[in-house]
């Protein structure tokens, strides 16, 4: 029974702090897979880290928990996390007045993420891989030897 809505929790206490996973913005799902915003406004594959800094940098109070995501289906490291975020005051008024709503914090993080340095490194380091892999570098070798 303490599961249930409990009206003396305020909204300042963790427990009444809205949950955003890294699912509720990852492009590659699908709305039954737990995406919850248009595919437009996601981003592919985001992690809470990425979440977590987005918001803390916007001035939100953010928490971070080490659950999974129940639709998630792949039970790895890089899926797991949770974040906490508190969307009102005690007296009911939104905390940060650009973040009303549960969608508008997360559309928010899904046109944010892509601008960090760490997303922006990505594609240079992906387009130097794929050259080397162009040449032929990384392959299996022919020859003799067999398996080692």
């Amino acid at each position: 029974m303490s599961a249930m809505w409990n009206p003396d929790k305020r909204h300042s206490d963790r427990e009444r702090w809205i949950c955003v996973y890294p699912a509720y913005i990852n492009s590659k799902k699908t709305i039954a897979e737990g995406r919850r915003i248009s595919r437009d406004k996601c981003v592919e594959n985001p992690t809470h880290q990425e979440i977590r800094d987005v918001l803390a940098a916007a001035g939100m109070k953010v928490g971070v928990e080490n659950k999974y995501y129940s639709r998630e289906t792949s039970k790895e490291i890089l899926y797991r996390g949770r974040i906490r975020v508190q969307l009102k005051s005690d007296d009911g008024s939104p905390c940060n007045p650009d973040f009303p709503t549960r969608d508008s914090v997360l559309e928010y993080v899904g046109k944010m993420i892509p601008k960090l340095k760490t997303r922006s490194q990505k594609p240079g380091s992906s387009d130097q891989s794929q050259a080397q892999q162009q040449q032929g570098g990384g392959g299996r070798k022919k020859g003799k030897g067999g398996r080692r």
